[in-house]
Formats: structure tokens, C-alpha cells, sequence
């Protein structure tokens, strides 16, 4: 009887759309020692098909609150931490990352958002992380380069107008924002001004002034969606006293029936809207689901479960001791 023969590829001969297959079950951790075999791993490693959405949503900052600006103290290893796994992610994406997700208690600062901007150069939608430490000319010079960027998920900012405008001047192709935050006349105005063909807009679980809303559907000729979902809606009188609105006029709802879609929620029994009461209109986040803040009603918003690259079993092999 003759010897029997195995007749298959060895590793190094596998074709690269099956090691992609494979190398797509592993998260960043398992990845980087993997990408450094051969040539031919490494260029599988890389594949968009891995790298197209890069989801960091487990990732937060230890930090402290303080009273002086920036409001916020971060652990000097929290920092660390962070500039080491954005090398090791942007060695081995090579360019490939169209999306980028982080969490709203991620403290990053100008010098994490210059390397990944730089590294990240196709980027088309960005889920960002807190504000507080990123200065302004970081984040103009980071929007600057992604010139094809067509999604922007932000928290709250203090002073819009001057992202809109760099990204009005910057990213021809961006038609989707979503705000988590407080949504004035000042902000509706912004867009309008810098983002007049913005096509989508996500005020979910926001403190939205009245008079923004009437701005937005009465002069936002090319807006398609709108989400005001479990906002809190505010009445703002001359004299400063606010007033929350629990149901929308005849009026605002005959122009939002021309958008393609609506999305409103005020009821007394829903959980979310309950939430937005209690957090006085800015939600509390950390207090709630891990999943809650990644929501939205709005389907190519909502960010589903967190991704694969930066896992549980990833968070836990960087974290800080």
C-alpha cells in the first residue's frame, strides 16, 4: 500500500483572501505578532476588509475631573497606553482605515489625533472621542487631511462654528453629523452657513433650543434625515427662563413630513426619554448600558456591536495596571 500523501498548502502558500478570512477572527493583540511572519502575512494583515471600520469603543481614559481647563486630568499611562496601541493599529492598516470609532471618555490630545490624521489619510467617518484636551488648531489641521471625510459623530463642543467651517472648506464629499450635546440656534446657524448640503443630522438624546429646530427645517433645503429623538426640547424667553416642550406644533411637523425621514420620541414611558429628564438634558452616559451611547435611530449612525480588532480580550491585555 502506498504511502499516503498530504496534498495541501503550507501556510506561507495559502492565498491571500483566505488568510484574510482568517486573520479577520483576530483582534489587534493577535494581529500585530501575526503581521510580522512573512511578507505575504503582513500584506493580508493589512487588507481593507479588516481595517475598514476600527472601532475603539472600549477604549477610555482613566482620568480625574478637575475645576481649571481643560477640566480633565489623565493618567500619564492612559496616554501611554493609547500612543501604543495607535502604532502598532496604524502599522499594520497601511492607510486602510475608512472609519474610525472612539469612546466619549477617551481623553485624547493634539499629538494621538496628528498621528492617526496623518496615518488615517482615506478616513470617511469618525465617531470622536472627548474634546477637552484636543486644542483647535489640532483638530482643523487633523480635518484638513481627511479631505474625504463624509461622517462626523461629536460630543458636545462649546464652539461649533469653526469645525463646520473647516469641514465645509476641507471635506467636499460630507453630508452625515450627529451631535451629542446641546444643539443651539448658534450651532443650526453654523451648519447652515458651512454645511448648507448636509443631508443627515442626528440630535438624538441632545438639549435642542426651539428656535434651532424652526431654523433647520425652514432653511436646510437639501436635509433628507432628522433625528430628535429623546431630546429635550427648550422654549428659551427673552428674560433667559426655559421652558421644555413635550409635543411638537402642527407646524414643525408638517415641514419635517417633507424630510425622508423623522425621527421624534417625547414619550413619558419611554426609558431614554425618561433619562434625558433626570440628566437635566445631557445625558449622563457613563451612568447607563455600554451599548446605550452607540444608538441611533438613524440606521448608518447607529454603531451596532463593538468591533472585532479592539475586543474585551484586547481591552484587557493593554489596559493600565
Amino acid at each position: 500500500m502506498g504511502e499516503n500523501k498530504w496534498m495541501g498548502k503550507r501556510w506561507e502558500d495559502m492565498d491571500t483572501d483566505v488568510l484574510v478570512k482568517i486573520f479577520k477572527e483576530l483582534n489587534l493583540v493577535e494581529l500585530s505578532p501575526v503581521s510580522q511572519v512573512c511578507r505575504l502575512w503582513r500584506l493580508a494583515c493589512s487588507d481593507p476588509l479588516i481595517w475598514g471600520t476600527l472601532d475603539f469603543g472600549l477604549l477610555k481614559s482613566n482620568f480625574i475631573q478637575t475645576r481649571a481647563s481643560p477640566y480633565i486630568w489623565v493618567d500619564d499611562r492612559s496616554d501611554k497606553r493609547l500612543a501604543r496601541i495607535l502604532r502598532v493599529a496604524m502599522a499594520i492598516s497601511c492607510g486602510n482605515v475608512n472609519c474610525m470609532i472612539f469612546h466619549y471618555n477617551l481623553y485624547m490630545k493634539d499629538e494621538h489625533l496628528h498621528f492617526i490624521s496623518e496615518r488615517s489619510p482615506h478616513l470617511k467617518r469618525l465617531v470622536m472621542p472627548a474634546w477637552n484636551r484636543i486644542t483647535r488648531v489640532g483638530i482643523c489641521q487633523a480635518i484638513q487631511r481627511w479631505q474625504e471625510l463624509e461622517s462626523l459623530t461629536m460630543p458636545t463642543i462649546g464652539h461649533p462654528p469653526y469645525i463646520m467651517e473647516e469641514i465645509g472648506r476641507s471635506c467636499k464629499n460630507f453630508t452625515e453629523l450627529k451631535v451629542m450635546g446641546s444643539f443651539d440656534h448658534q450651532f443650526a446657524y453654523a451648519i447652515l452657513q458651512f454645511l448648507p448640503k448636509l443631508k443627515v443630522l442626528s440630535l438624538r438624546c441632545s438639549k435642542v433650543t426651539m428656535d434651532a429646530l424652526q431654523y433647520l427645517l425652514h432653511s436646510m433645503e437639501y436635509l433628507e434625515v432628522l433625528n430628535i429623538s429623546h431630546s429635550l426640547l427648550l422654549v428659551i424667553a427673552s428674560n433667559g427662563r426655559k421652558q421644555v416642550v413635550h409635543e411638537l406644533d402642527g407646524q414643525i411637523l408638517e415641514r419635517a413630513s417633507r424630510l425622508r425621514e423623522f425621527h421624534y420620541c417625547q414619550s413619558r414611558t419611554c426609558l431614554a426619554c425618561q433619562r434625558m429628564v433626570v440628566d437635566e438634558g445631557i445625558m449622563r452616559w457613563y451612568r447607563y448600558e455600554d451599548w446605550f451611547w452607540r444608538r441611533d435611530e438613524v440606521r448608518s449612525l447607529d454603531l451596532k456591536d463593538y468591533g472585532k480588532l479592539f475586543d474585551a480580550g484586547c481591552e484587557r491585555l493593554t489596559s493600565v495596571d
